[in-house]
């Protein structure tokens, strides 16, 4: 069994072709296309920073959800499974509860700091909430960022980045350059990457600890949840 488990730490059924057509994907098509092409559209439909930033998570989900079933797991017939979707065993709540802390009590700590520079935490869809707090902003804010994002980004963050990136360059190697990317992804939000970048570590960690992206998932659900209620209701 435990052979069994640590199998895809050391190897995968992928090369460095999905792994190059995958980051194309992310980068050029849903950062360059999605987000500063389509995301301005969305916005002249919605008029609102929240619902149409909403929509560009969805969007975006769905492009690169099926990007990696497309791409890393259909062709190579593979299953879910193989991005880390699958069971975690019940001692694994210890492993969520415990990160979730660290990342609440680090996340604080970051923003503290880097305030004290001058940086500020807020974005557009988080100042569109603000503006106009009703349970129906506050409910698509909390579906956005403790649903939809966790979801996709887990599955592509992870589940398939890290795990390749473990397969080549081992523990340390994986779990600062994939955390290094998804912080570039958050561009243009440059004064959350402190905390982005934190974020991915324990993302990565609660990978490699469980074996499965699910507690990743609650994890960043969770912390996310939390910080758009406390946003909302301040």
């Amino acid at each position: 069994m435990e052979s069994n488990q640590m199998n895809w730490k050391e190897k995968d059924q992928w090369g460095l072709k999905e792994f190059i057509i995958l980051m194309l994907l992310e980068f050029v098509f849903v950062i360059g296309g999605i987000k500063f092409i389509v995301h301005p559209i969305y916005l002249s439909w919605f008029e609102n920073d929240l619902y149409a930033g909403t929509f560009l998570g969805l969007t975006m989900a769905v492009i690169l959800v099926l990007g990696v079933y497309f791409i890393a797991i259909r062709p190579k017939k593979l299953s879910w499974s193989e991005v880390g979707i699958k069971p975690f065993a019940k001692k694994d709540w210890k492993i969520i509860i415990i990160y979730s802390v660290i990342l609440m009590v680090g996340a604080v700590l970051i923003v503290v700091l880097t305030s004290l520079i001058g940086n500020t935490y807020e974005n557009s869809k988080t100042e569109a909430m603000q503006q106009n707090v009703t349970f129906f902003s506050l409910l698509i804010a909390f579906i956005s960022a403790a649903v939809i994002s966790p979801l996709y980004e887990e599955i592509f963050y992870r589940g398939f980045l890290y795990r390749w990136l473990r397969t080549r360059i081992g523990l340390n190697g994986a779990i600062l350059l994939s955390s290094l990317i998804f912080t570039v992804i958050h561009i243009p939000t440059y004064n959350a990457m402190p905390v982005n970048f934190f974020s991915g570590i324990i993302f990565a960690l609660a990978y490699e600890r469980t074996d499965s992206i699910w507690p990743s998932v609650i994890i960043h659900g969770l912390t996310n949840g939390i910080m758009v209620l406390l946003t909302g209701l301040a």
